[in-house]
């Protein structure tokens, strides 16, 4: 039973991830250009550092968890997924005679 929650944990915690990689990638983006442009200003500010540490930190982000999501996949390959619930025989109720 906790390889089933595990799983249905994963599953969430995947679709969680795709969800955010796209917020993380534009964070990436809206920092490059931030950093690009104090720099080009102000060459050395600490409006410059500031950009480029909140750059570092979502290209971090994106990259472990778009590492974690490969990971994930490559680990799942091999392994069959039910979708449905398992059918299971329901035992007789009356009594032998």
């Amino acid at each position: 039973m906790a390889q089933k929650n595990d799983h249905v944990e994963s599953v969430r915690a995947v679709r969680q991830l795709r969800r955010i990689r796209p917020v993380y990638a534009g964070g990436a983006l809206l920092w490059a250009a931030s950093a690009a442009w104090t720099g080009w200003d102000d060459p050395g500010s600490r409006q410059m550092w500031v950009s480029v540490l909140f750059l570092v930190v979502f290209t971090g982000l994106l990259s472990v968890t778009s590492l974690w999501l490969w990971r994930q996949q490559t680990a799942g390959e091999g392994r069959f997924v039910h979708h449905a619930a398992p059918r299971r025989t329901v035992p007789g109720r009356h009594a032998n005679a």
